[in-house]
């Protein structure tokens, strides 16, 4: 088994923090050009492609127990799920206001932690995700009624990917992060091809078309987002979701921040005030695991 290191945990977890929300921006600009089931395989498949050569090359094992095999593909689905609910909502909600809503996950992560996993969660940590889920409300400022449904999208992503990442913890520690995204991109891609192919495209667009006409962002978006979820799936070998969901806080400045780069979209004063206070807690959680560390170290 992998010893936690909670400082390693939190760093990759940052990592994913600036990717994801980068992920989510190209794929704003694809979903109102695409089919969902079309943007989702070809998502899958690229990461399926681009980890094929690598796990080869490094002779990275796949075999692993019916048990781990059962989770994989519950977690795979998950993944779909989740997905599909992200990129629908941000067809939209501008993209700060997706990902700030989508972050009632760290609640669930913490319940589904605490009661499924026995982990700890102690009081600074659950503090922690309530400041941080304060500073949410105020990012978002949330009126359904103007919104309308797609307001509740990313409040199923959040309940697909808090249960993606309980999983995800399960067998983090028994399959290598890039066999895990390898198995799991091509289960996924087996799972949409029939949607693909017999469900047609919203825009009208085929499948050969969609590659030939956004190609390069295509392939951009599949680089990424493997790379985000590689990160995400190694920070989890070495902490509990406990101690990473105030972490994962940061993806909303992050959001916030390539939201104003690429559509423009900038947050009034009260939306700040919930970026400070939701950077502030996803910092205090840093600097306290800093300090146990060394506390650990000490000793």
């Amino acid at each position: 088994m992998t010893a936690d290191r909670p400082l390693l945990a939190i760093a990759l977890t940052l990592g994913f923090c600036v990717l994801a929300p980068l992920t989510d921006a190209m794929s704003k600009l694809l979903v109102v050009h695409m089919g969902l089931g079309e943007l989702l395989f070809i998502r899958f498949a690229l990461q399926t492609l681009l980890l094929l050569p690598v796990v080869l090359i490094l002779r990275l094992r796949i075999i692993l127990p019916m048990r781990s095999w059962l989770l994989l593909t519950l977690r795979t689905v998950l993944h779909i799920c989740g997905s599909g609910a992200m990129f629908l909502s941000l067809r939209y909600l501008p993209l700060a206001d997706a990902v700030a809503i989508a972050y009632v996950m760290p609640f669930f992560m913490l319940l589904l932690g605490w009661t499924v996993l026995g982990e700890a969660v102690g009081p600074q940590r659950l503090w922690a995700c309530v400041f941080g889920f304060a500073g949410t409300l105020l990012v978002v400022q949330p009126n359904f009624a103007e919104v309308g449904w797609p307001a509740l999208l990313p409040v199923a992503v959040a309940v697909f990917f808090a249960l993606f990442m309980m999983v995800t913890r399960l067998i983090a520690k028994e399959i290598n992060a890039l066999s895990l995204q390898l198995v799991s991109g091509a289960q996924a891609t087996v799972l949409l091809a029939p949607l693909v192919w017999l469900v047609p495209a919203a825009s009208g667009l085929g499948l050969a078309q969609s590659v030939g006409q956004f190609g390069w962002l295509l392939l951009l978006m599949g680089l990424v987002g493997t790379a985000g979820h590689l990160l995400m799936t190694l920070s989890l070998r070495y902490a509990p979701s406990a101690t990473l969901a105030p972490v994962q806080y940061l993806e909303i400045p992050s959001a916030t921040v390539i939201g104003l780069l690429v559509f423009g979209d900038f947050p009034d004063a009260l939306a700040l005030a919930g970026i400070v206070l939701t950077c502030g807690a996803g910092l205090f959680i840093v600097m306290r695991e800093r300090a146990i560390a060394r506390q650990q170290s000490a000793i």
